[in-house]
């Protein structure tokens, strides 16, 4: 099983950004935990970042014919306006997990609108890190079905 990992604009800088809201565990640390997680759900894992809008719309347009059967998304800010990600990820036919690091419904009122919300299966948030690995596990769990 093919699962395609999505990290957003600033996401890059997990570990030394905002450690109240989102921790110090670095973007690599996570990416090192999915890896584990996935190896031990017989699953593999593509992890993919970029801070350019147009990088992360062309690797979801990958994604529709290079295997992925399972995508999770942090789009990071993008998630609360970027139309662009939204329509890339709607041509997808696969379970798509959206995922947050923080509780985005408690913080800041922007925060509290996704975009992307109504393309996705499901949305995982405010357990720090750990919302990804709970995230690999529904994506798992719905690309089996």
């Amino acid at each position: 099983m093919k699962i395609l990992v999505l990290h957003g604009i600033n996401l890059n800088m997990f570990g030394q950004r905002d450690p109240k809201q989102y921790g110090t565990t670095t973007l690599a640390q996570i990416d090192a935990r999915l890896g584990e997680l996935a190896g031990e759900l017989g699953a593999e894992i593509e992890c993919f970042q970029s801070n350019c809008e147009g990088a992360l719309c062309e690797r979801i347009h990958r994604a529709h014919s290079d295997g992925t059967q399972a995508v999770l998304i942090n789009a990071g800010a993008w998630t609360h306006y970027s139309y662009g990600i939204r329509d890339a990820l709607a041509i997808l036919t696969v379970p798509i997990i959206e995922v947050h690091m923080s509780n985005i419904h408690a913080r800041e009122p922007f925060r509290h609108t996704s975009v992307i919300a109504e393309v996705c299966q499901g949305q995982i948030a405010g357990f720090g890190a750990d919302s990804y690995l709970l995230a690999l596990r529904a994506a798992v769990a719905s690309a089996s079905r």
